[in-house]
């Protein structure tokens, strides 16, 4: 049997969510980046220039990074609901300032703590200019 695909009321919950993410990430609130990941060993970052394991890593990693993100535009969002409890969140980007378009994808998966990233991964393609 194939899961439910984009309840309207789950695709909600996960554009909320996301939102929430990138205001987080544009103010650099490290204890709300925090707490938008789910805090175990299995929760992966692939970032554009660092492979890290385990929310210790991903934590560590915030902590060390001057500054936070570079300030950035979303282009274009998708957001897809599998079932009632799991989703992805992909979207497009360009930092202020730059050329190139950056991909990010979230896993979220629900916990008894409500949503949480499980597994992230940015990019940035090639210079367009």
């Amino acid at each position: 049997m194939s899961p439910e695909l984009n309840r309207p009321e789950i695709l909600a919950e996960l554009a909320a969510m996301s939102d929430r993410y990138e205001s987080a990430l544009g103010n650099n609130d490290i204890p709300v980046l925090d707490a938008l990941f789910y805090q175990g060993p299995e929760t992966v970052r692939y970032g554009v220039g660092e492979m890290l394991y385990g929310f210790a890593e991903i934590a560590a990693f915030r902590r060390q990074r001057a500054g936070g993100s570079p300030p950035r535009d979303v282009l274009r969002r998708h957001i897809t609901a599998i079932g009632t409890d799991a989703g992805t969140v992909d979207l497009e980007f360009r930092r202020h300032g730059g050329t190139r378009i950056g991909r990010q994808s979230q896993t979220w998966i629900r916990t008894l703590d409500g949503w949480k990233i499980i597994a992230a991964h940015v990019s940035l393609m090639a210079d367009i200019s």
